[in-house]
């Protein structure tokens, strides 16, 4: 009973004290079935499904979180990539439909809703290429919607000339919204090695191998283990991770038990837990706070990336004790734009480009919400996307791109995107040229460990 007690105590605390909240309640729904030649009755179709599936999601969701007093801060919905459904359909039709899904977000009162995306890594269907052509007009003229383009796999290397593609959409999905600081490109993700079952968005997407609805959670909690690991400054490394893995598999128990009585009490099947670190702009909710605690002066000095990778471990190992159902992303997520320690160790000049870029090779999941100096041109953010797709394929892991040019702005000017999205220094690129290397084009082969058969 004392035992009982003092766990009862503790999720009191973490939740009053540290900031412990399930990040996302995410509903996976499949709009295969939808597809027609005739676009309007598709259109049709997909609201239809969308707002009877989900019609519940945030009621219930609200509701559990009053039950149980632990806040569930998004509710969101991923669906079946779109360019799979396109077929015939116009660039203007494409738009369209990116329209109809952003008006079911906001009549069903979700947060965001992720799938506008396309699989691109070996190749460009028709659909695909409709969809590529659509997103920045599609991503400038809706608020919801969330978009993923997947570049590149283990085991298919790297579709260059999709690269050169999604270089040139954001700069065109910059330009496009100007006025809000390139607003638009904080609802795209570049992919490699993207996963069916992610909740987090933007790159969510609800992939072939799922079901016809599926509930997935993400759940975070920085600011419960930056508390957790206060209470141990004394603490040599060895044990700084068992305080972390010991600190996710309790962050990771209440996220899954509530996960699981929303998935009840809507009549959809429980998904997957995401183990994922995601920082806000809260104080104290921050991985790079985190990496501080263990013993960095700031974010970004040397020992930044082993701190990282031994913080990433713990939390999938405690979290992989506490749920048999892991999924998604499951790492730490290191944007910019939404974590305070991250935002001053850019302005002290301890975190640079390439520092973060190294750092994506030991977390999930790549450059993210990363503000870019507006002049940069689309060649050095294809060349970017080249990169990061190459440590993910070569490391056989999922990493990704979310970067902002911000028209107008310069290399130390901080610019404003509020809400979740929060704000962020404008950071410089190498000024040296990789317009030969991109326009070259075709595929980077695959790996040889992708021949593990």
């Amino acid at each position: 009973m004392n035992l009982a007690f003092a766990e009862i105590q503790e999720t009191i605390r973490m939740v009053q004290m540290e900031s412990l909240d399930i990040r996302t309640v995410t509903m996976g729904i499949n709009l295969r079935d939808c597809a027609d030649s005739d676009f309007e009755k598709m259109n049709t179709r997909v609201f239809e499904k969308i707002t009877s599936y989900a019609a519940k999601l945030k009621e219930t969701a609200e509701q559990v979180e009053k039950e149980y007093g632990i806040p569930i801060i998004n509710k969101r919905i991923s669906i079946t990539p779109i360019a799979e459904i396109l077929g015939n359909a116009t660039v203007e039709q494409a738009v369209e439909l990116a329209k109809t899904l952003d008006r079911a977000a906001k009549e069903l009162g979700v947060d965001f809703i992720g799938g506008y995306s396309a699989l691109v890594h070996k190749g460009i269907t028709k659909g695909d290429q409709t969809l590529l052509d659509a997103l920045p007009e599609a991503l400038s003229t809706t608020e919801r919607v969330c978009a993923s383009i997947s570049v590149a796999t283990t085991r298919t290397g790297i579709n260059m000339d999709a690269v050169r593609q999604m270089g040139e959409i954001i700069k065109k999905a910059s330009e496009l919204t100007k006025d809000r600081n390139g607003i638009a490109c904080a609802k795209l993700v570049v992919f490699c090695n993207p996963v069916e079952d992610n909740p987090f968005m933007a790159g969510a997407f609800h992939g072939s191998g799922e079901g016809e609805a599926v509930i997935n959670v993400g759940v975070s909690g920085p600011g419960v283990v930056l508390n957790a690991l206060k209470r141990h400054p004394d603490a040599d490394l060895g044990q700084v991770a068992d305080v972390i893995k010991k600190t996710a598999f309790k962050i990771t128990r209440a996220g899954e038990l509530l996960g699981r009585i929303v998935a009840e009490r809507l009549e959809v099947p429980f998904g997957i837990m995401d183990l994922s670190l995601a920082p806000t702009n809260a104080m104290n909710d921050s991985v790079a706070e985190i990496l501080e605690e263990i013993g960095l002066e700031r974010v970004g000095t040397h020992g930044t990336i082993a701190a990282l990778a031994l913080m990433n471990d713990a939390v999938k190992k405690g979290g992989a004790m506490a749920s048999s159902y892991v999924g998604g992303l499951s790492g730490a997520f290191i944007p910019v734009s939404e974590d305070n320690g991250m935002i001053r160790g850019i302005m002290d000049d301890a975190l640079t480009l390439s520092k973060l870029e190294a750092m994506t090779c030991v977390c999930s999941v790549g450059l993210d919400m990363i503000a870019l100096t507006g002049e940069v041109s689309a060649a050095t953010l294809s060349a970017m996307i080249a990169d990061e797709a190459a440590i993910g394929m070569i490391n056989k892991k999922t990493t990704a791109v979310r970067v902002i040019p911000v028209p107008g702005k310069k290399e130390g000017e901080m610019v404003e995107f509020g809400g979740l999205l929060g704000r962020a220094p404008v950071m410089g690129v190498n000024p040296f040229s990789s317009d030969r290397f991109v326009s070259r084009g075709g595929r980077i082969p695959a790996p040889l460990q992708s021949l593990i058969n």
